[in-house]
């Protein structure tokens, strides 16, 4: 029996534009994208680095640029938040069948950029009964490790929780430690639709 639902944040709640941070940047003047920016990344992912230290690393890469410039084009991936997903969401928690656990890969500037900009951040964060951003916790998806320290954190079952994410490596790495998984297609699904598509996970 499912007791917790896992949920990631973008592209099953907010919507995002993966390739915009990219085309952003190369309109700064970014010649390539490539692996040690990935891994730059990644390590500001995991709260690492601070957001000064990132940015100056950018603003060697495409010098002709400015802070502010880069912050625009970082944060272009993040696009709309549909409130009728916060509105399935409020409902859930309402309901109180499942204790209601959020787990997103992010950072420091695309949350200060969420909270600036989502006037009902503060109404969504308060649905859930635990929040996990990667950088304030030092791990992200798919590593296993991740989703151990939630396990553990929490005292689950990894058999009793469901986990959604659109990216399939993530779901992939959970479902190899027992979790029940939903790999969401943002094209095809809506979060709204989470018991209707997985029906003989609720039965």
């Amino acid at each position: 029996m499912i007791k917790t639902i896992i949920f990631d944040f973008g592209d099953v709640f907010i919507n995002l534009d993966k390739s915009a941070t990219e085309k952003g940047l190369k309109s700064l003047g970014l010649s390539k994208f490539s692996k040690e920016m990935t891994s730059m990344n990644q390590v500001y992912e995991m709260g690492l680095i601070s957001s000064h230290t990132f940015l100056e690393y950018y603003l060697e890469q495409v010098p002709k640029s400015n802070a502010q410039d880069l912050i625009d084009s970082w944060n272009s991936i993040l696009l709309d938040f549909p409130l009728h997903r916060l509105e399935f969401l409020k409902q859930l928690k309402e309901d109180n069948r499942f204790q209601l656990i959020l787990l997103s890969n992010t950072n420091e500037l695309h949350i200060d950029s969420v909270k600036k900009n989502l006037s009902f951040y503060e109404e969504f964060k308060a649905c859930f009964d635990k929040f996990y951003l990667s950088h304030e916790i030092g791990f992200r998806k798919p590593e296993a490790a991740i989703y151990d320290y939630i396990l553990c954190e929490n005292k689950l079952l990894a058999g009793e929780c469901f986990f959604i994410d659109d990216t399939k490596e993530n779901t992939e790495s959970a479902s190899k430690l027992g979790l029940q998984t939903w790999n969401i297609n943002p094209l095809k699904d809506d979060i709204t639709e989470l018991f209707t598509k997985n029906p003989q996970a609720f039965d």
